[in-house]
């Protein structure tokens, strides 16, 4: 399955971008790199290989979650540009 320009520009219109023709190309090939490559992948005989459900399967890295004493919620707004009824007020991004 090959990415055509036009499906490129397609997803470019669809995430409100904005490309040029020799952005497009590139991109379009990029694409069209990383589609062959998943191919590749895809050929991969794997069925000699176990499944496994989580690739590490030693102890979590992560912290427990502590609480620890914070700024105010009047505090953080106070930094704020605007704020509206307790909550930061920013721009629309999206039409």
């Amino acid at each position: 399955m090959a990415i055509a320009k036009q499906e490129v520009r397609h997803i470019a219109k669809l995430a409100n971008l904005d490309f040029s023709e020799e952005e497009i190309g590139r991109f379009t090939q990029q694409f069209n790199s990383i589609l062959e490559y998943v191919a590749r992948l895809d050929a991969l005989d794997t069925s000699a290989i176990e499944p496994t459900s989580h690739v590490d399967s030693g102890s979590h890295a992560l912290r427990d979650d502590v609480l620890v004493p914070s700024i105010s919620r009047e505090e953080a707004l106070a930094n704020a540009p605007e704020s509206e009824r307790g909550h930061f007020k920013v721009p629309k991004v999206i039409g």
